[in-house]
């Protein structure tokens, strides 16, 4: 008799002798040929096409002449659409350029955002503010400026790799149309105008202010330019002066004024937005950035106060569709099928939306991670947010590293390919039509689970089928976060007013 067989012999006994009969279950754990099985769920393999390919213009499921504003339930309902930077129906789309080389781009791209991300948390966390450091004086003269129009699509573009989706918008009066990224993890709304002190290249004109006759500047002494984090005056006019300083070394500076914004037919006048004359660094050819983030300052932020809940929600299409994706604001932006899981404070920052991981799960097991390994520290170090604007999971490496080691001991059969640009997980599997991979699942305070699809983890890299795993490693001290790869084809509910965030999937 084995030693396997005594033992269980043992555990057995003991409840017959003591008149315990239903303990019987008990060793069915504890044996390792009783041990659950991993559960599999199956990776049609696609790999990245050799160049680019025509995408048939999907028809617009909003409808042209649907507003953007109205009634659902008897609440105000903001309906938007967002587009992908690199799919064939954005304005930004490089055909020259290969998938491949895209994706390649996007990581690196993402790389300098993850790092920024870890540069603010952690000056944060130390007590040092964006209005601690010491910056250039903007020295032109704050005029009158311009308005963006705004409505936009929303695609993935993983197979032409970006990882920035973009909103079309239309701003002043009259409104001039006009293309900006879409960020929760920024706040102020800006955009490049004339006259530029240096400005990126952009894909259209610059917005002149001077043709916009719903432009209004904010003097330095109100309560709407007091709310940013860095603001001067300007000598001559004592008006508002704002700089957003970005941790990859991008920046932008000039006027804080009021403008309006048109929604798809429905204008909304007085919104606070900066107006860059001096725009530096990585903006993808933007006009500029519509910022998402917790701050009061924020498009929802504001937005709440004037006409809506501080509710929206978006949607990322999966990469392998083509389509619009939405961007919703109000009541009508939470699915009924949303799970929820509380949203967390950051006593230092405010901007980005920080929720409680609470365990991972690879084959339908819990991975053994150290309860600290997602939490926020007292000062608000570490810890876990929902970022659009990143694209790969970043995962503090004392979870990445049992997430790792789990999914490679569930795939022994599948032939390892080492590593790629981000990440150091990768298979070969060329020549096949289908595997199987173990469930990945995230799992948050509440009893809410994020069940991945496959296409959410497990993504291809090149034309001769290498997969990889898409998660990587945050570095020691660093904020984890969740990107959107692993966002796509979910609902992704932003409640600032029960300040909860929640997850519907199927539901773009």
């Amino acid at each position: 008799m084995d030693m396997n067989t005594q033992g269980l012999l043992l555990v057995l006994l003991i409840p017959l002798l003591f008149g315990h009969s239903e303990a019987v279950r008990v060793p069915i754990a504890l044996t390792a040929r009783h041990r659950r099985q991993p559960r599999y769920q199956v990776l049609h393999v696609s790999p990245l096409p050799s160049k680019w390919q025509e995408v048939p213009r999907v028809a617009d499921s909003l409808g042209q002449s649907e507003k953007g504003v109205r009634k659902v339930d008897n609440s105000t309902t903001l309906i938007l659409r967002l587009t992908h930077r690199d799919s064939p129906l954005s304005p930004f789309a490089n055909p020259k350029a290969s998938p491949r080389e895209l994706l390649k781009n996007r990581l690196a791209r993402d790389e300098a955002r993850a790092s920024a991300i870890s540069v603010r948390t952690k000056l944060a966390a130390r007590g040092i503010r964006a209005n601690d450091l010491v910056v250039e004086s903007v020295n032109y003269t704050a005029r009158e400026q311009g308005v963006v129009d705004f409505a936009g699509p929303l695609m993935s573009g993983l197979k032409q790799g970006s990882g920035e989706y973009f909103i079309e918008l239309g701003v002043g009066s009259p409104p001039r149309q006009t293309y900006m990224v879409i960020d929760t993890g920024s706040d102020i709304i800006w955009l490049q105008c004339t006259p530029c002190v240096d400005c990126y290249t952009q894909s259209g004109p610059i917005f002149d202010p001077a043709l916009s006759s719903s432009y209004e500047s904010l003097a330095c002494t109100s309560p709407l330019c007091s709310m940013l984090e860095l603001h001067s005056c300007a000598a001559q006019t004592n008006s508002c002066l704002y700089q957003v300083a970005y941790g990859d070394g991008s920046f932008t500076q000039g006027d804080f004024v009021l403008e309006a914004l048109s929604f798809r037919g429905a204008t909304m006048g007085g919104i606070a937005m900066g107006c860059g004359h001096d725009n530096e660094g990585l903006f993808a050819s933007a006009a500029g950035l519509f910022g998402l983030g917790g701050g009061p300052l924020s498009f929802p932020s504001q937005l709440g106060n004037l006409l809506l809940r501080r509710v929206f929600s978006y949607c990322l299409m999966d990469r392998d569709e083509s389509g619009f994706s939405s961007l919703m604001f109000g009541s009508a932006a939470v699915p009924m099928n949303t799970q929820f899981t509380p949203l967390l404070k950051n006593p230092n920052l405010n901007t980005y939306y920080y929720v409680s991981l609470v365990g991972i799960s690879v084959g339908g097991s819990m991975l053994s991670i150290p309860p600290q390994a997602f939490r926020m520290d007292g000062n608000g170090g570490g810890g876990v947010i929902v970022d659009s604007g990143t694209s790969v999971t970043r995962l503090a490496e004392v979870a990445y590293g049992p997430l790792r080691s789990a999914f490679r001991e569930a795939t022994p059969d599948l032939p390892f390919a080492g590593g790629f640009s981000l990440f150091d997980t990768c298979y070969n599997l060329s020549g096949q039509a289908n595997v199987r991979v173990p469930l990945v699942s995230l799992h948050f305070e509440g009893g809410a689970e994020m069940a991945l699809p496959t296409s959410n983890y497990v993504i291809p890299v090149d034309t001769e089928g290498t997969y990889c795993l898409a998660f990587a490693s945050a570095e020691i001290g660093a904020v984890s976060i969740i990107g959107n790869i692993q966002q796509q084809g979910f609902r992704i509910v932003f409640d600032g007013v029960s300040s909860r965030l929640g997850f519907a999937a199927n539901q773009c």
